[in-house]
């Protein structure tokens, strides 16, 4: 697949942007619970400004394109492909940018059984690019409160990819890897790097807690979000995240694959 046309279809048709899979009602009770300052919206966020409900629906308007009308209660959510596309751009010229000083990059995802892959194909192309992709703390507890209570997770890497890992427990899928929103392994990777003495990563690339939790810390964060997760949004709305992409960040993760291959050729890293 080559080309911006190819891939906005790719987008509509993989139901990664245009009509989504995840209901407005589910948005919508995002944006109360962000408005409202509950940590599980906010993901390790601490914003400057207010944003009471009706302004996170406005700019969840701009930056994604879902119906700004408070009326519109129910139905399928939207994300306009094209700026899906324009956001995939401003991510591509900022991992360009990394590959061109060679800086450090720490990879985390709380999506890790769908955007694995997309994740490790650009670590491969900024290690290739002489980038050091670094892996502070692995193996270290992270204690995260879940629907079944506080759960001891594993801090892990998977082909350069932070991921919390877990074992038997609620919240985990058949290989361990467990999706979270929470902004505690990135701040657990983050001490443990300044604590080891290794290099400190110049650009975070991740989702969920790994952009927004790195973002308020100061580090330059990017990453990719769905229309369900404003935190990101507001963080880029006030200058904590550099880039986010909007899209459906829940579909199977073979639908990434020619997002990764874009991003990579526009950054002219090998894939």
């Amino acid at each position: 697949m080559s080309g911006t046309g190819a891939l906005r279809a790719h987008l509509v048709e993989a139901r990664l942007a245009g009509t989504l899979a995840t209901p407005r009602e589910k948005s919508l009770a995002r944006y109360r619970l962000f408005a409202a300052r509950d940590p599980r919206a906010l993901l390790g966020l601490d914003p400057v400004g207010e944003w009471p409900v009706g302004e996170v629906l406005r700019l969840m308007a701009r930056r994604c394109g879902v119906a700004a009308d408070p009326a519109r209660t129910r139905g399928p959510n939207v994300i306009d492909p094209d700026r899906t596309l324009a956001a995939l751009d401003r991510f591509a010229d900022r991992i360009a940018a990394a590959a061109a000083r060679r800086a450090p990059v720490l990879f985390g995802t709380g999506h890790p059984d769908r955007l694995l892959e997309f994740y490790a194909a650009l670590a491969g192309g900024l290690t290739a690019a002489g980038c050091v992709v670094v892996t502070p703390g692995r193996g270290l507890p992270v204690r995260m409160t879940t629907s079944f209570g506080v759960r001891t997770y594993v801090l892990d890497y998977v082909r350069g990819v932070a991921l919390v890992r877990g074992t038997g427990v609620g919240g985990a899928s058949a290989k361990g890897r467990v999706h979270t929103h929470s902004p505690l392994p990135v701040r657990l990777a983050l001490a443990a790097a300044a604590e080891g003495g290794g290099p400190l990563p110049e650009l975070v690339v991740g989702d969920h807690g790994w952009i927004c939790g790195a973002g308020q810390l100061g580090f330059e964060a990017i990453g990719l979000a769905d229309a369900d997760d404003p935190g990101p949004f507001v963080g880029e709305a006030e200058g904590r995240v550099c880039a986010v992409v909007p899209l459906d960040d829940g579909v199977a993760g073979e639908h990434y694959g020619p997002l990764w291959r874009y991003v990579l050729n526009r950054a002219e890293l090998p894939w």
